[in-house]
């Protein structure tokens, strides 16, 4: 199948983790040189500071989701690389911003996306659909992982090569999970707490989207982040999650859209980073969500709005601009969509509008 690639994982976490490393493990090892030359080659810093910040990360998590930490171990093992650079790329979204914080160089930029939820009254089959572009580092590898836990919950997600769960997915409870990255002046990621990808995953284990939300909601952050859940038939909530404060909202007549900025950080008495050189995620959200205001909407009509090029390059499908250097090349790296109703999740390894969309069952076929 062309496309991102399908690894099927079951088994306790450790099984899973040894599962997605041993058939992931050349674009792990490709993760790992991209990440591994960003932090020194923009962040000045070297590599074993960079394995002692991640072992010190995975203490607490171990402390914090022991079935997160063994994960980590098994993908570890199967990969055949230190435990240490797994860790490193399981907190890359902590130790980023924490050298960009104490060392006040680099662009810094968070993982870039435009999310969408469009509820079943909204959508030409009555189905609640909910997708993004998620734009990132090219050349990042990316994997769908397909899920059944011991205890039978099954889930279907988007993933880098080398980091355990999912970011953006969905699972058999019919609860689906969208990510944006934010950003903030009070983001203090060495306080140690969960970190963001830990919470991604817990939050694709959650059996009900009240449980999903306490995963955000019941204890501060260690830095800024925007989570976009939904649940069938007809539930979505959107929440912006500051280290110490939260704005949760959800669809304006049956739709909510959400890109890389707060929405009122006045509000939330915060002070956004300015990382941007234009103010292209304001461009995006308001883009797609003119494109998906025409009701009802397809599948093929939701897929083109997020080929969109209107302001290219920095536009809703996403592309590098040729005047930045080549370590700080940006695009859409994958674009998901799925039909949270049917359990089907829809992806592109790169760009969309160069990659068709691969369809993906949550439930085996037999």
């Amino acid at each position: 199948m062309n496309g991102l690639p399908l690894v099927e994982l079951s088994g306790d976490a450790y099984t899973q983790g040894w599962q997605h490393g041993r058939a992931l493990r050349e674009a792990i090892a490709a993760n790992l040189r991209i990440y591994m030359t960003r932090f020194e080659r923009e962040l000045r810093i070297p590599p074993d500071e960079v394995w002692r910040r991640a072992l010190r990360y995975a203490a607490v998590i171990a402390e914090q989701n022991q079935d997160y930490a063994a994960g980590m171990r098994g993908i570890a093992e199967g990969a055949g690389v230190d435990l240490a650079a797994i860790a490193a790329l399981n907190v890359r979204y902590e130790l980023f911003y924490q050298f960009f914080r104490e060392y006040e160089r680099g662009t810094g930029k968070p993982d870039g996306c435009t999310a969408f939820a469009l509820l079943p009254s909204e959508t030409d089959n009555g189905h609640l659909l909910v997708g993004e572009n998620w734009d990132w580092i090219q050349g990042v590898r990316g994997a769908i992982l397909r899920t059944i836990a011991p205890d039978g919950l099954r889930t279907l997600a988007f993933t880098e090569a080398g980091i355990f769960g999912g970011k953006i997915g969905l699972n058999a409870a019919g609860l689906a999970l969208l990510i944006n990255g934010l950003s903030s002046t009070g983001d203090d990621w060495a306080s140690l707490r969960r970190p963001f990808h830990v919470r991604c995953y817990e939050i694709l284990q959650a059996r009900s989207l009240t449980e999903a939300q306490a995963v955000i909601t019941s204890e501060e952050r260690a830095g800024s982040a925007n989570f976009l859940l939904a649940q069938v038939p007809d539930r979505v909530v959107n929440i912006e999650a500051a280290p110490a404060a939260l704005a949760i909202s959800g669809c304006t007549n049956g739709c909510l859209v959400h890109a890389n900025h707060f929405t009122d950080p006045a509000a939330l008495g915060i002070v956004e980073r300015q990382i941007e050189r234009y103010p292209h995620s304001y461009w995006r959200q308001e883009r797609l969500r003119s494109l998906l205001a025409s009701r009802p909407q397809s599948l093929a009509q939701v897929q083109a709005a997020l080929r969109d090029h209107e302001q290219f390059p920095y536009s809703v499908c996403f592309h590098i601009d040729p005047a930045d250097p080549p370590d700080e090349y940006y695009e859409t790296v994958a674009s998901v969509i799925m039909d949270v109703t049917a359990g089907v999740l829809y992806a592109t390894d790169g760009p969309p509008c160069e990659h068709a969309y691969v369809r993906y069952e949550l439930e085996v076929a037999r």
